[in-house]
């Protein structure tokens, strides 16, 4: 089972598409989009149900540089 994640992720100025290029070469993401807003990045990330979820995201995505910032959003099943 896994547990699915938004993680919004801010930029430092002119580095989103470098960043976006990053992450998309770790091929742990499901989809990743570019916003407008507060944040650079949409990313919808399944993480595997045996992990933490901080650790994941800290091991697998904050590393890259540039990112200055993130918004994680959990979800539960609702219905």
């Amino acid at each position: 089972m896994t547990t699915c994640v938004f993680i919004q992720i801010r930029c430092r100025p002119g580095t989103t598409y470098r960043v976006a290029e990053e992450i998309a070469l770790k091929e742990i993401h499901s989809e990743l989009f570019s916003t407008s807003g507060d944040y650079d990045l949409l990313m919808k990330l399944y993480i595997p149900g045996d992990a933490d979820v901080g650790k994941y995201i800290n091991e697998n995505l904050l590393g890259i540089d540039g990112i200055e910032r993130s918004l994680t959003t959990l979800t539960f099943k609702a219905f």
